[in-house]
């Protein structure tokens, strides 16, 4: 199996294995729907913490509004008696008015944060340096263990509107958003190597060859990006290790150089004739006017 080390710019993603005969068009559509995937993970998982803290989502209308321009205008939320936390309610007011406070109990809570934790660290790209290929099935039990702690936090459900809800649903609205930029459409997106597009007509093996044992550097990103930058000929580890080796070198010449210092042959006990000097009466002379 080929490993691919899969990258966005300089920041490492995944890995993902697969064979020398897939295509660049199967190959990119299973890399783009990880890529994707991943990321709708990290949006459930900083979600979650602010429905762990103040409950589900306020309708949109009355999101951002002060408790007396909701009583202003005569406003309810239809959903706040039908989605109460397991274990009953806890109000802790959202000071950014999109939530609506009454927030799980602590051990609900601890449910939900474990969870965070768990479904984080399984398509982390912190895989990439335990060496383990990440894979859709993988995404799929992220967000499959995350719609259950939800699930068991609210059995009724999440409110249409809540964004963790329409997350789950393929629902979520990311126009005008920073995490819209992240995404890559699938007919948008490119695989290159070695500074050479991968094209979608081609083969694995027509860039690469036909060692199956090969692992190689890709980089995803959107096409209208153009080439992706040139990877640098020495890792960023590679150069940590080599700064090590001169560092210590340096610190070992330094000692040498300490260890041959001659200095000492300018003192007194050092000289072979003071001895014979001394007897003769011929210390201690010096030349010139007193």
């Amino acid at each position: 199996m080929v490993q691919l080390h899969v990258k966005r710019g300089d920041e490492s993603q995944i890995l993902f294995s697969t064979t020398l005969d897939v295509s660049i068009e199967t190959l990119t559509q299973q890399l783009c729907a990880i890529y994707n995937g991943r990321l709708k993970v990290d949006r459930i998982c900083s979600e979650i913490p602010e429905l762990a803290d103040h409950g589900v989502s306020l309708p949109l209308n009355m999101q951002g509004l002060t408790d007396d321009q909701i009583m202003e205008l005569k406003l309810k939320d239809e959903w706040e008696d039908r989605c109460i936390p397991s274990g009953g309610a806890e109000f802790k007011k959202d000071e950014l008015g999109r939530r609506n406070g009454h927030a799980p109990n602590e051990k609900m809570k601890e449910v939900l944060r474990k969870t965070v934790e768990e479904a984080k660290a399984l398509i982390s790209n912190k895989q990439v340096q335990a060496n383990v290929c990440v894979t859709m099935d993988m995404v799929k039990e992220a967000l499959d263990q995350l719609r259950g702690a939800v699930m068991i936090v609210y059995p009724m459900g999440l409110p249409p509107h809540d964004p963790i809800r329409m997350e789950f649903e393929n629902q979520e609205d990311l126009t005008g958003t920073q995490a819209s930029l992240q995404v890559i459409p699938e007919e948008e997106a490119q695989l290159w190597w070695a500074s050479k597009e991968l094209q979608r007509g081609k083969k694995l093996q027509d860039y690469v060859g036909k060692n199956e044992k090969t692992k190689i550097i890709v980089k995803i990103q959107k096409r209208s990006q153009g080439a992706p930058a040139r990877e640098p000929v020495v890792s960023e580890e590679e150069q940590k290790k080599m700064m090590l080796h001169y560092y210590k070198r340096q610190e070992e010449l330094k000692k040498l150089e300490e260890g041959d210092d001659d200095s000492y042959l300018q003192s007194d006990w050092s000289d072979r004739q003071a001895l014979k000097r001394q007897f003769q009466g011929l210390t201690n002379i010096k030349w010139g006017p007193r």
